[in-house]
This record gives structure tokens, sequence and C-alpha cells, in this order.
């Protein structure tokens, strides 16, 4: 038996203040806590099925036998599982460029992104900022922030049309310091659902190229925006064709429904061979201190899905179905608020692509979305679309209307 000391233990982090709750996964606390029957969580961007529940692809099944008792568990490479990286070069890029990308599994999005923050500000030879469009993906800012890198805005976001401010956008890059670094949602803006066309990226690309800017792409829901794995690369792949060289992080969470397995990638685009294998020599230095290499369950699951042409064509279509729902529930929310008699255009849901969208509610619309009607999203007026259903959808367009009244 261990006697209670009457010793009172010093607190040697007296200093550390509470923390802010973070704004999206308290949502889901808050949305676990309500008892309301009715109750809809509008703000993880997780996907469901029209039942509300966690969808898993049968792909991703059938990848999971082929996987399991076929492998060991030693470690991967600093730079990941090899036949993962150059499937998914071919899944960003159409090819793999003549040998002169730079790959290296990662810790998703998440993970890819810090890891490149942390390589920029090692080596970027021009400012340590980044410019990042407004609004941005919530945890943008943090991480490229504790990456060290000074953080800057371009317009982004019209509120007036809920839609994209291209000349605002482009005025503002081209009015950057030469040589800046410029971060560009490749597809499924979030949390705007607001994506350029491929004519205003064109024009994008054409002012980035005139500034000598380094585009770095974060491409987190490739197939996900239109159901086509294809168009949703046009952007990154229309700056490659152009000549630029970039930086591309990447995501199988969302497309795969890998949220958990935290899979995804790095990829440096280089001028060359030569250079390629200098970012390379790099990259691992800056990996091997900070989580020595990456898991290898995800990956194996990705390679197996993009290595098999059965798997990769069956995968193509649950992503197209998983996009259409989203579509489709984007069109029936435009349609119940019609119905309803509002006055108001929202359009913008339809026109929207992608996962979320920025429905144009107020800070205080939202808190009563929340507080009156049990409908939980983020006080930015941003909804997860994958969250309605055809059986919450007359309920949450009502939410809607009742609040913009």
């Amino acid at each position: 038996m261990f006697r209670r000391s009457a010793v009172r233990m010093s607190a040697r982090f007296g200093n550390v203040q509470m923390g802010p709750p973070d704004p999206i996964l308290g949502l889901t606390v808050a949305f676990k806590a309500d008892t309301f029957d009715k109750k809809v969580n509008l703000g993880v961007g997780a996907y469901r099925d029209d039942n509300g529940k966690p969808f898993v692809l049968e792909c991703v099944r059938e990848a999971e036998k082929r996987v399991c008792g076929n492998y060991d568990h030693e470690y991967a490479g600093i730079t990941g599982v090899p036949e993962f990286l150059p499937l998914s070069q071919k899944l960003l890029f159409g090819s793999e460029l003549d040998g002169r990308i730079c790959s290296a599994q990662a810790i998703s999005g998440t993970g890819a992104l810090r890891v490149a923050g942390d390589f920029l500000n090692r080596f970027w030879a021009g400012a340590k900022e980044i410019y990042v469009p407004s609004p941005t993906w919530g945890n943008h800012n943090p991480i490229f922030k504790d990456a060290g890198l000074a953080v800057k805005t371009y317009k982004y976001y019209k509120p007036e049309t809920c839609g994209l401010n291209f000349d605002g956008m482009l005025a503002d890059i081209k009015a950057m310091p030469k040589g800046s670094i410029v971060l560009l949602h490749a597809c499924a803006h979030n949390p705007t659902g607001v994506d350029p066309t491929p004519e205003e990226w064109k024009k994008i690309c054409d002012a980035v190229i005139e500034g000598g800017h380094f585009p770095f792409f974060d491409s987190a829901y490739q197939g996900f925006a239109t159901g086509n794995i294809e168009q949703d690369a046009f952007a990154v792949r229309h700056f490659i064709e152009r000549g630029c060289s970039m930086v591309v992080t990447q995501s199988f969470a969302k497309n795969m429904g890998l949220y958990g397995e935290r899979i995804g990638a790095i990829h440096f685009v280089c001028a060359d061979k030569e250079e390629k294998a200098r970012v390379d020599s790099q990259l691992k230095i800056l990996i091997r201190p900070m989580y020595s290499n990456p898991p290898i369950y995800g990956a194996r699951l990705v390679s197996q899905i993009l290595g098999d042409d059965n798997l990769r064509s069956a995968w193509e279509k649950e992503v197209k179905l998983m996009a259409d729902r989203i579509i489709g529930m984007r069109t029936a929310l435009n349609d119940e608020l019609a119905a309803l008699g509002s006055t108001k255009d929202w359009t913008h849901i339809e026109k929207q692509i992608g996962m979320f969208c920025f429905t144009g509610l107020t800070v205080e619309q939202s808190k009563r979305m929340v507080e009156e009607f049990h409908v939980y999203l983020t006080s930015n007026g941003r909804i997860s679309m994958a969250g309605i259903t055809s059986h919450n959808v007359k309920y949450i367009a009502n939410a809607i209307h009742e609040c913009t009244k």
C-alpha cells in the first residue's frame, strides 16, 4: 500500500494559461452533449451517407483484406512506403514528370503542410512569409505561424455575391512583393466552396508567373469536388504545364474516407533531378527528428487502390457517388428554401462546390441556428454539406429560413 503524501506537489507550469477550445472540434463536443432528437452536426468536414452515418468505401474494404496478414510491421523509410509515392504523384500530376518530383509521405494534409512550412522557413531565399486566401482553412494560419512563417492574406471571397472576388484576388497577387509564396486551394476551397473557373485559373497563373511567385497548392479534395479526378487536378497541372516549380500538399482523408489513418504526401516539383536530390536530402533531415518515419497502414491501403486497375476504377466510381450526393443535397437545400418562400437568393448554395458551403449567415444568425434549432455550424456561417441528408434537409432549410427572415 502506498501512503498518500501530505506534501503538495509544486506547480511547474503555473505560467501556462488555459487555451480556447478548437472552434470546430468544440462544436462536436457540444453536439454530442445535446439531447435534442433533431439535432444536426454541420460543423465537422467528414463525409456521411444519407443516413448520417460514416461511410467506408468498398474499395477500401477490399484493400484492407489484401493488406491484413500479408505484410510485416517494419519501419518505413523516412519518406514513407516506397510504392505509395509514385502512385500519389501520378494521381495528382498525371505523370512523374521525368523524375523531377521530390515526394515524402506525410501525416495527412496537416502534417504535409507543417513539413512544407518548416522546409520553406529553412530554405526559402526570399521573405519568410506566406500569402493565404481570405478566408482560408482555419488550421492554415497556426500551422504556418508555428513553422515560423509570417502569414499575410489576399482577397478571395466576395460576401455580396457569396462568390469569388476574382478582380481583388488578381490585384492582390500582382501587388505582392516579387518572389512571394502564395497558398492556393487546388479545388473545393475550404471554407467557402468557391473555386476559380479554368479560365480564371489561367489568369491567376499568369499573375503568379509575372510576379516570380512560388505557388503552394493544398490539395485536400481531389475527386471530391466535381466527382472527376482529372478535372479537380486542373489547376495544379496547368501551373506545371506553364513551367512552375511548386510545392503541393496532398491528403487522402476525404477522397478515400481515410480520416483517422492520417495519410497524405508532400511534393516538391523541382527544376531538374539535381535540385530534386538536394531537396530530398534536406527533407529527410527535417523529417527525421520530427517523427522519424510515417505510419504504414494507410499508405498500403492507398497503394493497393491506386496500384490495381479494378480497385482504382471502383474508387473513382465511389468518389463520384460521394460528390454526387453532396451536389444533390445542394440542390435539395436550395429548393426547400425556395419552397418555404424565402425572399433571399440562395443560388450560391448550388454554385459553390465541394464539402463546404459558405451560407452567408451572420455570426448572430449562426448562433441562433445552434441555440434555437440545434443545427451546429461554425460562427462564420460555414456548413458541411456532407451532414445534410434527405431526412433532415427540410428541417435545416426551415431553420435557415427562420433565422434569415
